[in-house]
């Protein structure tokens, strides 16, 4: 054989050998996620930009059903050694699963090796993530309770200035006249929101309210809301007796009458604001809308919030790599870093450096909300609470009830507390 016959035969040979190691050198991550819609529409372009951006890390991403169904399959996965490489969830279940050993903590050196840092976050987010001193999660966003308005319904009851903007509502009453305005101005409801069996609005707003009243939800194992508990459901309630909202509607029915024109009004979070904006840019929402923070109602400007987060399942038996490790950091800082378009379906992001950029402060509507983060409050820590939850689960099995008027406010709160006790009695589980 020739001199370059054999050069070309050890080329042939040395790309046969590099290609197989070049395939093996990519890392597959996999993620289990519970965003849908317009959410898991954003994270699926993140995944992808991800994945195009570089050829060492794959991530795989599988949408799985929100809540309940969602978190017991990441329990359980991770308790047998079977779960994701890394999971989307929610700060208000840290407690539940960094405390049941669903989670395994995050290193401070794998935070800064993916070139991160505590300080990167907002401080109340990156409480929230931690758990007996470690990190458990890396935040993504902060989604509240905010009020949607109608300009035309609202208007015509003289809700507007000059500008077409809201005037302030401060104080309870003043909301309940402002609702009270529209019915009779317009013969329409004032105000829609979730109000069936199994909603978990009426939850998010009645702890708001005791937040607002500085009435705590449970101190030492028992509830401790008191009287404030049961007037600030039967306030809620007396709107829907008063016509100025419509009972029994579920989530899809309650979001259909606003965007229809059928309220003036709507509670609900700003995970409404991408179907907001794209109605309005196809022309067939009908009317121009405004957004506003819940407003102040009593002694504070306390509003329920959540976020969503990043964390890592434990796998039971099945330890993370280094390697792996690397590679799912290397997907979150991606993530974090390139967050502009996840503000865009509504939420506030928890990635400063993104969060407080100029293009991000002049996101519309995202700015008429963007001082809400300084007020947010979430479930209280405990196993049981949490995005649903078990304590959740059976607040929305009773306080609806209220609203429709099938039980009496105080009837539905000692129904919830008389099935909830036993709960909040017990260990905390680990998995």
């Amino acid at each position: 054989m020739t001199p370059l016959a054999w050069r070309l035969a050890g080329a042939v040979l040395a790309l046969l050998l590099s290609a197989p190691t070049a395939a093996r050198a990519q890392v597959e991550v996999r993620m289990w996620t519970l965003l849908s819609g317009g959410d898991g529409a954003r994270m699926s372009d993140l995944v992808r930009r991800f994945n195009a951006s570089q050829r060492e890390v794959r991530v795989v991403s599988t949408t799985l059903k929100w809540g309940e169904p969602f978190y017991t399959k990441l329990i359980t996965s991770s308790v047998v050694g079977a779960g994701p490489d890394i999971a989307t969830v929610h700060l208000s279940r840290m407690t539940n699963l960094a405390g049941g050993g669903v989670l395994r903590p995050i290193a401070p050196h794998e935070l800064q090796d993916a070139g991160l840092a505590p300080g990167d976050f907002y401080p109340r987010q990156w409480q929230k993530s931690q758990h007996a001193g470690k990190t458990y999660a890396i935040p993504l966003d902060l989604h509240p309770l905010v009020l949607y308005y109608n300009k035309t319904l609202v208007g015509r009851a003289g809700l507007l200035d000059a500008a077409g903007v809201l005037k302030p509502i401060e104080g309870f009453d003043a909301l309940t006249h402002a609702f009270r305005a529209v019915r009779q101005a317009t013969g329409r409801p004032g105000m829609t929101m979730e109000s069936s069996q199994s909603s978990y609005a009426i939850w998010r707003l009645w702890i708001t309210m005791l937040a607002q009243r500085n009435a705590p939800l449970i101190e030492n194992g028992r509830f401790a809301y008191g009287p404030a508990g049961v007037d600030s459901l039967a306030r809620i309630s007396n709107w829907f007796k008063a016509g100025y909202a419509q009972p029994g509607l579920d989530y899809a029915a309650s979001t259909s009458q606003f965007m229809g024109g059928n309220a003036g009004f709507m509670i609900n979070g700003v995970w409404e604001v991408p179907e907001m904006v794209r109605a309005t840019r196809q022309g067939t929402l009908g009317f121009e809308y405004g957004i506003v923070p819940l407003p102040r109602m009593f002694g504070n400007d306390s509003v329920w919030a959540d976020s969503h987060a990043f964390a890592i399942p434990a796998n039971e038996g099945r330890p993370m790599s280094q390697q792996k490790a690397r590679a799912v950091m290397r997907f979150i800082a991606f993530v974090s870093k390139n967050s502009l378009g996840w503000a865009e379906g509504g939420h506030v992001l928890a990635y400063r450096p993104v969060a407080e950029s100029p293009a991000a402060r002049a996101l519309q509507p995202n700015a008429a909300y963007a001082e809400v983060p300084r007020h947010v409050i979430y479930d209280p820590d405990a196993w049981y609470m949490g995005a649903a939850g078990p304590l959740e689960a059976m607040a929305s099995k009773y306080l609806p009830a209220a609203l429709s008027s099938q039980l009496s406010p105080g009837q539905a709160l000692r129904m919830f507390e008389t099935e909830a006790a036993r709960l909040i009695r017990k260990r905390p589980p680990r998995y």
